[in-house]
């Protein structure tokens, strides 16, 4: 599984990276043609907004699957590992069924409903646009499954909070 984390890991990284620098280039166009050329290009616009929309959304992939997501776990800190494991578990649990819900079925539904509807700016249809939602989803789904794998093994050594390293500052 180790082998199929890390394959994902750099691929996702890598695809955020394509993803990015073609923002920063419509961006770059767009700017270009309206300040330069006095002539906006409303393709660039609306590509770089869905081109956001996928780097941001599978930059969360990568957050979660790097457990560099938002958490408050001061109070976590301070439980015993058994307890640690169980509000894991159970934090886990919660994310995987708004990503379910939300991400996935959602998503799945959005993509589905506009899957005929052409947009008028991009040789794409709105469902393969939306298709961002339920594919961040299963990777989400995906990483969350081995944290709750993770806290479920033997190896689970429960949380350590974060230790400020005095000369650090003064570096």
């Amino acid at each position: 599984m180790t082998v199929v984390r890390l394959w994902l890991d750099r691929t996702l990284r890598a695809v955020c990276v394509v993803l990015f620098a073609v923002l920063v280039l419509l961006v770059v166009w767009q700017v270009f043609t309206r300040l330069v050329l006095g002539a906006p290009s409303a393709w660039s616009e609306e590509a770089a907004r869905y081109t956001f929309v996928w780097v941001s959304l599978i930059g969360i992939s990568i957050a979660i699957g790097e457990k560099a997501d938002v958490v408050m776990d001061f109070l976590v800190e301070k439980l015993p590992v058994s307890w640690q494991r169980i509000v894991d578990v159970l934090a886990y649990l919660t994310v995987l069924a708004f990503v379910g819900y939300v991400m996935l079925f959602g998503g799945i539904e959005q993509s589905r409903v506009a899957w005929a509807q052409t947009n008028p700016l991009l040789p794409f249809t709105q469902g393969q646009l939306s298709l961002a939602l339920p594919i961040s989803g299963a990777l989400i789904t995906f990483y969350l499954f081995l944290h709750i794998a993770h806290a479920l093994s033997r190896d689970f050594t429960g949380r350590e909070g974060f230790r400020e390293d005095p000369g650090a500052a003064t570096a």
